[in-house]
């Protein structure tokens, strides 16, 4: 499992072949084949073009056939209808990758997008993978290849970009140069019809030369491949992105240019934090962000103090703060005492500190040190304005030296520009991030504290918690599929309440009512006061249609509200349906609060839940908080503290506190009920009434529709759950019982554990080197997986002081071909020949053919019997490998 990336020949070729290479000047030909002789690439070159004998000084080969040796990478400049021909040459050749620079395709129409189907064909015949088309080209300092039509030059550095557009590679390349930035790859993905961000972010995050990533995008073709390896990678490597689509021209201009449409830009905004990224809204946010995140800036939570030499740039300074939502540390007692000693009587005795016009560098060192060793201060922003009796460069020292023992993230603004330059060129040149305006250093302080905040939400691995109400789930499951064979998508309330009651979701109970007398005796059951409410599939607001009749206390207002109802309801919508009236209990309770919870389907992301103030003027004066199921506790509290309606809920004079305990629990119920029922498009409880004592839904709509068939329970998800329906309890025959289950974030210190405990021999074995202890990138790639694409089961039993210990593990990952998985396997050596091994395997199998591969494969080290003998009776086969007499590749095939 430590074999190299599959994509390695697309980003370090040795041999690489240009269709389309020329001396035209100020071509794509002539520059791309340019770029790659002046960078100094290592590798073979040749260059393919019919009409000439030779390019730039090289000789030319009339077609891919004519070229001698290995080609890792065709590059392709030609004009688009040539381009099928010549993947069809890639795939006859055994070319593995190739990288279109052609325009011409999708985004031109249906004759562009046909043209595009038709090279997609070819290339999966031949198993050729493809960047592009309509790209930039793909640059690899470290490699000396620079694959690009750019003018531009990059420097080497940790730094990888990846972008949908080629136009905005050039401009932060031309940012960079002079600014010594430099960069470990840039990637134009073009039309990224192939190979997108979910497979380079997956070669990024194993390659060594890259820290930190930045994504350049303007839409999402598949969100679940996209989250998985964005996920994947925030897990190890910051990651900072960019994307159009903000507003509506935004997202328009970004159809025309790429070709791809993307669903709601605030969906994707909050699928990105669930992701552990951070989304900023400028290029220029976008680099300065990833360099403070390599020079590890990290705060520990949003509170910041403000230490300026003038009352006007602190006071931009916190207002760009509210703006964004970064709250001024309240400064402690202690700490406004000491700084009364250190500075004048006039400074502004708060935050931001204004420590005067006249500040010396000593006073600035006072201010800054005895903030920073506050409390309630998670980081400092240090402004300067150049006046007379301020010194740029000695203040920019005392910060450069104080930055050496400070544990909180510092942000310099030194504003000017003639007496403040040298001071700034100073700090950055000692890693201090500066800027001219405050208005940026907020904003680059807000999107560290975002990022740690997401990185947060990225550990957190929720389970759908269905386990021991499977029959009355059976059950919701079977009044869908017999809603959706009467040719009907939309539920009625008693319907949408039976649904929610299965998922242990509190409702009012309803009946409805087919005549008066109906009527009367199902109030006469329920009890007086009741609600009443037209039933019709085909009317969604009840209240605008004069459907409801509220607070009915007897049996002749009843009466009276039913002829009403049935009466006004036909007059406002003629040809509405209207089954009846619906019966239920009217939900009066002091102190109420009304909220809404809701789910909807966004056409990138799937389900997506929300919550917010309820009520019939809801509508009018939105408020909704938006988060990708399956949530857990911490995520349904992020939900709705997200939310105005968060403050309603607390306690204000005589009214108590809402139970949000119970909002919570509520959530986590909403949130397995679309992880289990892929045919929920829409699903709305408003109100949902809630006080002191719990919550009830007093109304609820469902909207259905047929869900495609899968092995994948989850498939209809931007995220997969943590699977615990794979949970098991396992029985020795000595009576010893072990927890078999898949892996967790937490599992991190038991994993290190585990390892730090085996032979040399058995981690020899395992890792076909010797390796002495696990890396930090290694735990989290083994704990933090994505359960959609990978799999690992831990073995844990626990010790006699009630902790868990980790006895062994077994997991795969999937291939690039998408088909097979390839396995690894280990077993504390304590419990070796007790059965572990082959139970962690089995599980292992069952699941990867319950997720539709087709073979699971490995390689074992020759002198490794034991494991050989154990793979020999599961069934593998044991075959030779044809580059390594000392290791064994063994296939089993799963049948289905």
């Amino acid at each position: 499992m430590l074999e190299e990336h599959y994509l390695k020949p697309l980003f370090e070729p040795e041999s690489i072949a240009v269709f389309g290479a020329s001396d035209r000047v100020d071509s794509v030909g002539q520059v791309l084949f340019n770029n790659l002789i002046q960078t100094g690439f290592g590798g073979r070159l040749f260059p393919i073009n019919p009409k000439h004998e030779s390019v730039q000084g090289q000789e030319t080969f009339k077609s891919l056939h004519d070229v001698p040796g290995r080609v890792d990478l065709a590059i392709i400049c030609t004009p688009a209808m040539s381009v099928p021909g010549i993947i069809e040459q890639c795939g006859e050749r055994g070319v593995r990758f190739a990288l279109i620079v052609s325009s011409g395709f999708a985004e031109r129409g249906h004759a562009g997008a046909a043209l595009e189907r038709k090279v997609l064909e070819i290339a999966r015949s031949y198993s050729v993978r493809i960047l592009g088309p309509n790209s930039l080209g793909i640059m690899r300092p470290p490699s000396k290849l620079n694959a690009t039509f750019t003018q531009e030059r990059a420097h080497e550095g940790k730094m990888a970009l990846v972008s949908q557009s080629g136009a905005i590679c050039s401009a932060i390349l031309d940012w960079a140069l002079p600014n010594k930035v430099g960069f470990s790859s840039v990637v134009s993905l073009g039309r990224s019809s192939d190979i997108d961000f979910g497979e380079i972010l997956d070669y990024l995050v194993h390659d060594p030369r890259t820290y930190y990533i930045l994504l350049y995008i303007e839409g999402i073709q598949n969100a679940r491949l996209f989250l998985s390896a964005l996920r994947s990678a925030a897990r190890i490597k910051p990651i900072l992105l960019y994307k159009t689509g903000r507003f509506a021209s935004g997202t328009a201009a970004a159809l025309t240019h790429s070709g791809i449409r993307s669903g709601s830009d605030t969906v994707f905004d909050m699928a990105v934090r669930r992701a552990g990224v951070v989304r900023v809204n400028s290029i220029i946010q976008l680099i300065e962000g990833a360099k403070a995140l390599n020079d590890r800036l990290q705060p520990k939570g949003k509170r910041l103090a403000i230490i300026t030499n003038g009352g006007g740039p602190g006071a931009i300074a916190a207002d760009r703060a509210s703006e964004v939502g970064i709250p001024l540390a309240e400064l402690q007692d202690q700490t406004i005492q000491s700084l009364n000693k250190v500075l004048p009587t006039t400074w502004s005795h708060a935050n931001p500190t204004d420590i005067g016009g006249d500040a010396t560098a000593e006073r600035y060192r006072d201010a800054v040190t005895l903030c920073a060793a506050d409390e309630n201060v998670d980081g400092l922003l240090v402004v300067l304005t150049p006046q007379a009796m301020t010194n740029p460069q000695a203040v920019a020292e005392v910060l450069v030296e104080l930055s050496k023992d400070l544990t909180k993230p510092l942000i310099a603004c030194w504003m000017g520009e003639e007496h403040t330059r040298a001071a700034r060129e100073y700090l950055s040149a000692h890693n201090i991030p500066v800027f001219r305006m405050p208005e940026s250093s907020v904003d680059l302080f807000s999107n560290l504290s975002t990022f740690y905040e997401n990185q947060r939400l990225l550990l957190q691995t929720p389970a759908a918690k269905s386990e021991g109400n499977e029959l009355r789930i059976e059950g919701a499951r079977m009044l869908i599929d017999a809603v959706l064979s009467e040719k009907r998508k939309t539920l009625s309330e008693m319907e949408s309440k039976s649904v929610l009651r299965a998922f242990r979701i509190p409702v009012a109970q309803t009946m409805v009512a087919h005549s008066v007398a109906d009527a009367l005796m199902y109030a006469e059951q329920l009890g007086f006061p009741i609600a009443m409410k037209v039933d019709s599939p085909d009317i969604l607001r009840k209240t605008d249609a004069g459907g409801v009749r509220l607070n009915i206390q007897d049996a002749v207002s009843l009466r009276n509200a039913y002829h009403d109802i049935i009466e006004t309801v036909k007059r406002k919508h003629p040809n509405a349906r209207i089954s009846g009236v619906s019966i239920e209990p009217f939900v009066s309770r002091n102190n109420a609060r009304e909220v809404r919870v809701g789910v909807f389907r966004d056409r990138t992301f799937g389900p997506v839940i929300t919550f917010g103030s309820g009520g019939n003027e809801s509508d009018l004066y939105p408020d909704r908080g938006l988060a990708l199921p399956p949530l857990n506790q911490v995520l349904a509290e992020s939900l709705v503290k997200s939310t105005r309606a968060y403050n309603l809920l607390k306690p204000h004079g005589t009214v108590p506190a809402a139970n949000i305990e119970a909002i919570y629990d509520l959530l986590l119920h909403v949130s397995d009920l679309v992880s289990e029922i892929p045919q929920i498009i829409e699903l709305d409880i408003n109100p949902l009434i809630v006080d002191a004592e719990g919550v009830i839904a007093a109304d609820a709509r469902i909207v259905i529709d047929y869900a495609p068939s899968t092995v994948d329970r989850y498939a209809h998800m931007a995220i997969h759950p943590y699977p615990n329906h794979l949970v098991e309890e396992w029985i020795l025959p000595d009576g010893a019982s072990v927890t078999i289950r898949p892996v967790r974030p937490e599992d991190a210190e038991i994993e290190r554990a585990f390892f730090n405990n085996l032979s040399d021999e058995s981690r020899y074995f395992r890792f076909m080197d010797t390796i002495r202890e696990l890396s930090k990138p290694q735990l989290v790639r083994f704990t933090q997986i994505d359960y959609d694409r990978d799999m690992a089961f831990v073995a844990v039993q626990i010790d006699d002081e009630g902790n868990p210990v980790q006895i062994g593990v077994s997991r795969y990952v999937a291939n690039p071909d998408g088909e097979t998985v390839e396995f690894a396997l280990t077993v504390a050596d304590s419990w070796q020949k007790r059965g572990l091994g082959r139970k962690l395997m089995q599980v292992l199998i069952d699941c990867a053919r319950g997720k539709g591969f087709t073979a699971v494969v490995g390689e074992v080290l020759s002198d490794n019997s034991k494991m050989l003998n154990l793979m020999s009776s599961l069934g593998f086969k044991i075959l030779p490998n044809p580059e390594d007499n000392s290791v064994k590749r063994v296939v089993k095939p799963l049948t289905h």
